[in-house]
Formats: C-alpha cells, structure tokens, sequence
C-alpha cells in the first residue's frame, strides 16, 4: 500500500513537469526572438552614428560619391581642417564656450531645482500641482516666439555675443523639466530619515547637502547629464545671439555648409568631435543614468 500510495503521488508530479514543459520552451523562444529583435533595433540605432564615423575617416572625394564608398582609404584629413591644420579656425574658442555654457548652466539648474523640488515633494507647499503645472506651461511656449524679446533684451543690455547671456538663457530652458525630474525623485526619498535629522538639528542647507542629496544622487546625474545635453545641443539661440566671442560648438559646426557646397567629411569629423564629451558624460555616468531614470518605477 506504501508503495501503490508514493507511486500515485508520484504520478502528478510528472504529468505536472511534462504538462510545463512546452509552456516553458514557448517562453525562453519568446524570451529570444525579443532579445533579437532588441539587438536589432539597436544595432539601426547606432547605424547613422556609425557610418557618420566611418565618413568622417574619409576625403572629401570619397565621402560624396553615390552609392557611399564603403572600402574607401581612410585618411585623417577631415580631422586635421577641423582643428585648423590648413589655415581655418581654431574650434577651441567654441568648444570651451559650450562647455563654460552648459557645465555652469546645469550647476546652476541643480542648485535652484533641488531645494524647489524639495518644496514639491518632500515639505510640499500649498496648490503645489498648480505650481507643478506652471513650470510644465512654460515648456509649451515655442522657442521661436521668445527669440525676438531675448534679442532685444541682449541688445539694449549690452549682453550680445556674451556667453553669460547663454547661461542664463540655458539654466532658464532647463530649470523646468529638471525641477519636474527632480521632484519625482525626491518623493521617493523616505520621509524618517529627514526627520531624524531635523530632531539631530540639521537646518535646511544641511539636510539637502548630507541627507537628501546622496539618497537621490541617480536621479540628480539623470537630471544633470539631460540638462548638459539639452544645454551642449542648443543652436537657436546661440546662432543668433553670438558672433565670435561667445559662438558654441553647434554653432561652429554650421560653418561647414558653405555656398561653396557640403563638406560631408569635414563636417562629420567636425560632429564626431562635438559629440565626444556628450558620449563621455554619459558613458561615466550610465549607471547613475538607469537607476535615475528608473528610480520610483518599482514600488
């Protein structure tokens, strides 16, 4: 009877493991057709990135023919224009522009939005989703339609082709969406631990510096990296509010799409060369990014 009763009781469970079988191979194939289709969908993405540094590599001859010359020599030419090796000019005033504009920018969008958010999540201040909407308002307005006032502001305030006039224009555009980014971070922050440090005597300076800020340090990098981005990319408003002082690196890309024609390989040396510290921020602080941007999404 033992033996009539374990083997009866052994019986489910084989059905049981037979019966999950086909139910566990259907899910590691469509565990891996999705992970091929996201490698593929990834490897379209960087396609451009990637044929822009292959022409960048080329001559000029070689990077407009049509169809593109794949096996074409490679030659450092359009690299050595770029940085003036045949008498043009130097792309280290533009370069030190956009990065002076945007790492002084976003230092400045930090040090407003944090304690702003602060007010919004943590220590939340009357009708504050009415304050969360006026921020997202100002977002709608197109950027074309304040260009025009901003001129004659920099104008009658002697700040044309002045690359403080950028930063402040750059921390006005970005303080927005990161005191929206901001403050979804912090209201994850808990709550006890700002409070064992109020009860400890930590006054506001303190608990943002020591407290809030290392626990929401992922979701100041997210916002930090966006708003350089956001701040390294701009070419409106530095296109027509600088010259030559104060003229960025977008700006100086636009210098080589002459009347004369294209430069195609110089221009892609030139794009290569821009993008690298933006590549460079967010490769140093990918980590940081993902959780950033994740934080709060799993409860």
């Amino acid at each position: 009877m033992t033996t009539l009763t374990t083997a009866g009781a052994a019986a489910p469970a084989r059905s049981t493991r037979v019966r999950h079988a086909p139910h566990t191979r259907k899910a590691r194939r469509k565990a891996a057709w999705i992970g091929l289709l996201a490698w593929v969908v990834g490897i379209v993405f960087c396609v451009p990135a990637l044929w822009m540094l292959l022409t960048s590599f080329h001559s000029e001859p070689d990077a407009a023919t049509n169809p593109p010359s794949i096996a074409a020599p490679l030659t450092l030419s359009g690299y050595k224009v770029f940085f003036g090796a045949g008498g043009g000019a130097s792309p280290w005033p533009p370069l030190i522009n956009s990065a002076l504009s945007s790492v002084l920018s976003t230092a400045l969008v930090l040090a407003l939005s944090l304690p702003a958010a602060y007010a919004l999540s943590i220590k939340r201040v009357r009708k504050w989703t009415d304050v969360m909407f006026f921020f997202l308002s100002t977002k709608m307005l197109p950027v074309v339609a304040g260009l025009l006032p901003v001129y004659l502001f920099a104008k009658n305030t002697g700040l044309l082709d002045n690359v403080w006039l950028l930063v402040i224009l750059y921390t006005s555009m970005n303080l927005p969406i990161a005191v929206w980014m901001m403050q979804s971070f912090l209201a994850d922050v808990p709550v006890s631990i700002i409070e064992a440090a109020q009860v400890d005597g930590a006054r506001l300076p303190t608990v943002l510096l020591r407290v809030v800020a290392p626990v929401a340090a992922p979701g100041i990098a997210a916002t930090s990296l966006i708003c350089f981005i956001f701040s390294w990319n701009e070419l409106l408003f530095a296109r027509v509010l600088t010259g030559v002082r104060a003229e960025t690196a977008p700006v100086f890309l636009t210098g080589f799409v002459t009347s004369q024609g294209l430069f195609l390989a110089q221009l892609c040396a030139a794009s290569v060369v821009v993008s690298l510290p933006v590549l460079a921020a967010g490769f140093a602080a990918q980590d940081k990014l993902v959780q950033g941007l994740s934080l709060g999404a799993v409860k």
